[in-house]
């Protein structure tokens, strides 16, 4: 029989979430979260460049800031379909330039240029933390995370008396953050990164360094409706996601195998190796296949028998700014996930994806509700179309509703996070 749905608790969910993203400023720290926790769910990480056990169990394998992991069921066979639940591992924000330390008039900054799409404005005057990866001389890789250092000092509005009638940020001149006193020449960005992986700053080579919110998600709210951090696009799905692929790891035998797919870069397109529109997915399911004996047409088989939700968070309504949304369609924080629909398929869902979304959500106790643009308002994309083309698998895109999508701090529902979470344990559980 199929897993039971996925039990989730919202306030203590919230606070596991808000845990997640802590230990999460990076892609590459998420993806290593990830891993750490399906671990001692008794996934076995795997090595791409060695071979691949050939027999039912719980695996995992991490590409840089990607990871994807699944389940094979004792009764898997050649042609057993797969259910990828996807989602994205990076953020908007800054990333750090070569040569990143620099500085003027006594001040230490740091060289940043701007990664995706960031609202501007919501990264000045908050502390900021430096992390990612450093790639050593013997191409090994270290995670650091310098904690909090950093912050872009807005001008006071004794400078600028028109700051509030219009600010205009340089992406250049007004995008550098300071992280201490001093003169350039004389200090080294790097070391303190270094130091905070607990390497020789001599022996890097190489690195992927963002910057990350300092402080850690909340709830609060009347009735502790509201849940704020950092990262929450897509952090939020990627957790949802790993809590109920852990849950469903005990005893698993429904008959199709469930995938985790959290993939980097989306931010930026996804066209890389560890994005989604990279061979990532397809070469983990190519090679779950052989190990299951299938052909090529058992492998199309069990693809066009396969479903994707690709899960990323989507517009609430906003009080303030109610004409940017559609005048009927309305999802609003906190009255569930939303199932997301695009006439000219920035979504990939259609009839059959809706139908199948609000099966999974009803198995789950969940209700849903719909997401659409307002004609004059351009949409956004995701995983979803990318997934889809590449691979001709059924997709839905789905996720959850939130305001102030691509700020330094997004704001969420609690129990709309709970709730995703529950719908993914229907999916994955059939």
């Amino acid at each position: 029989m199929p897993a039971a749905p996925t039990t989730v608790e919202p306030l203590a969910h919230a606070e596991d979430l808000a845990d997640f993203v802590a230990a999460s400023p990076s892609s590459f720290h998420a993806a290593a979260e990830v891993a750490r926790r399906l671990e001692a769910a008794g996934f076995r990480p795997l090595d791409e460049t060695e071979a691949w056990p050939q027999v039912p169990g719980r695996y995992l394998v991490v590409r840089d800031g990607a990871l994807i992991a699944w389940i094979v069921p004792a009764g898997a066979a050649a042609t057993t379909p797969v259910r990828v639940f996807g989602a994205h591992t990076d953020s908007p924000g800054f990333k750090l330039k070569p040569q990143p330390t620099t500085g003027r008039f006594g001040w230490l900054q740091a060289g940043v240029e701007v990664y995706g799409g960031p609202l501007l404005n919501s990264w000045l005057d908050r502390e900021l933390r430096l992390a990612g990866r450093l790639v050593l001389d013997d191409g090994t890789e270290a995670l650091a995370d310098s904690g909090p250092l950093l912050r872009l000092p807005q001008l006071a509005i004794h400078l600028d008396r028109a700051a509030n009638d219009g600010l205009t940020l340089d992406r250049q001149r007004h995008t550098q953050p300071v992280w201490g006193l001093g003169q350039a020449d004389s200090a080294d960005l790097l070391g303190e990164l270094a130091a905070s992986a607990g390497v020789d700053a001599a022996r890097i080579r190489g690195y992927d360094i963002v910057t990350a919110d300092a402080a850690r998600g909340a709830v609060f709210g009347k009735d502790d409706a509201f849940f704020a951090a950092g990262r929450l696009d897509d952090l939020a799905s990627v957790h949802a996601g790993a809590v109920a692929l852990a849950a469903a790891a005990d005893g698993f035998d429904a008959p199709h195998i469930p995938v985790l797919a959290i993939f980097d870069h989306e931010e930026i397109g996804s066209a890389t190796r560890s994005g989604a529109a990279g061979p990532f997915l397809e070469d983990v399911l190519e090679r779950i296949g052989l190990g299951l004996g299938a052909s090529r047409e058992e492998r199309m088989r069990a693809l066009a028998a396969s479903w994707h939700v690709s899960s990323d968070v989507g517009h609430s309504v906003h009080p303030n700014f109610a004409e940017k949304h559609d005048p009927e369609v309305l999802p609003l924080l906190g009255s569930g996930p939303i199932l997301k629909i695009n006439a000219n398929q920035r979504y990939a869902t259609d009839g059959a994806g809706a139908a199948a979304w609000h099966g999974w959500c009803s198995a789950a106790g969940v209700a849903s509700q719909e997401f659409v643009s307002n004609n004059t308002v351009p949409c956004g994309s995701t995983i979803g179309p990318i997934t889809a083309t590449r691979l001709g698998i059924r997709t839905v895109d789905v996720g959850i509703p939130i305001l102030s999508m691509h700020s330094a701090r997004e704001l969420a529902g609690v129990n709309d996070l709970a709730d995703l979470t529950r719908a993914a344990g229907a999916f994955f559980a059939g």
